[in-house]
């Protein structure tokens, strides 16, 4: 346990190696903008939105869901929603209004982010009226339709589905959409900025409530096997994180993701061998997997094997010299494992 303690506190120590412009990021945060609307309860229904376009809000279609007669909001400014265009497989909609003087945040990609990177969510989360700003890193990646969905550190709350996921230049990366809960924390997704370009091409439609089931809300032995182990990775229940991962590293055996979620429930597990089996696996499908090279280390400080220790100080070195630092003093060795 004291290793994975051990384990817990260096990745949250990981440094970002991407330089935070202020004025950019101000740019991204006056982007962001509320999505309301009154529900048949005659409560309010709300979530969040990113200006992409003149008078053009993107947000997710479940925000839509429950009202007839939506509108953007920011404090007290309102304006009204005039037409929608929906992708709700990908849980993605586009909508118009007028009058809107806010600008258009600047467009980034999710295919040119790598795991590690500094990201910030920003977004309305429990509906406050100024937008949160939670910052983060790229946990993971996941190719989907000419995109990548992103496991983030960045939190976000009930409110903040359709926020916006910003890189350190305030360039919009994707769209904060779902999430896991649990003993070991919450799991956070967001959708690729990409998919953007197939939503602008659907027709314009009036018609609320926007339905549709997403991509997320699918049968759960239907979803991606990385959706399938978020679930258990967030309750902290290893043997079904087990059962996925030993199916996900046989349908998808060059994933490094797959046999990292292996890894990851072994060692909880108490089964240091097959840990460090997976975790070697996935470094070998990726070099940069600097949380599979970690848990390497700390597996080899239980065995006391120092030449081990040393060589992944070494491997991190070449990732990043900050990490290789906060890894050789969270091992021990100050002066160089």
């Amino acid at each position: 346990m004291r290793f994975l303690v051990l384990s817990t506190a260096l990745l949250a120590a990981i440094p970002s190696a991407f330089a935070f412009e202020t004025a950019k990021m101000m740019d991204a945060f006056w982007g962001v903008v509320m999505v309301r609307g009154y529900n048949t309860n005659g409560g309010i229904a709300y979530g969040s939105g990113v200006v992409v376009g003149e008078n053009k809000v993107l947000t997710n279609c479940h925000v839509l869901r429950a009202t007839k007669q939506p509108w953007v909001s920011r404090g007290e400014d309102t304006y009204s929603i005039t037409g929608v265009k929906v992708d709700a497989w990908h849980d993605l909609c586009l909508v118009s209004t007028f009058s809107m003087p806010f600008k258009p945040v600047t467009m980034g990609k999710s295919n040119d982010l790598k795991r590690g990177q500094e990201v910030a969510a920003i977004g309305h989360s429990n509906g406050v009226p100024a937008p949160l700003t939670s910052s983060g890193s790229v946990k993971a990646l996941f190719d989907s339709d000419k995109g990548k969905i992103i496991r983030s550190t960045a939190k976000f709350l009930m409110g903040a589905s359709g926020s916006g996921l910003f890189d350190m230049q305030g360039r919009l990366v994707g769209i904060n959409t779902f999430k896991t809960s649990g003993l070991g924390g919450s799991i956070h997704y967001a959708l690729p900025i990409e998919w953007l370009e197939k939503l602008e091409k659907e027709p314009e439609t009036t018609v609320f409530p926007v339905t549709g089931k997403a991509l997320w809300e699918e049968d759960e032995d239907k979803k991606p096997f990385y959706m399938q182990a978020a679930v258990p990775e967030s309750r902290q229940d290893w043997p079904k994180l087990i059962q996925v991962s030993e199916k996900w590293t046989q349908a998808e055996p060059e994933n490094t993701e797959a046999w990292y979620a292996l890894g990851l429930a072994n060692e909880n597990l108490a089964k240091p061998d097959l840990a460090e089996q997976a975790f070697q696996q996935a470094v070998k499908l990726d070099g940069t997997n600097f949380e599979a090279l970690i848990h390497i280390g700390i597996i080899a400080k239980g065995k006391g094997d120092t030449a081990e220790l040393h060589r992944i100080q070494l491997a991190l070195n070449e990732i990043d010299k900050d990490l290789g630092i906060e890894y050789a003093e969270a091992m021990g060795c100050a002066e160089g494992c």
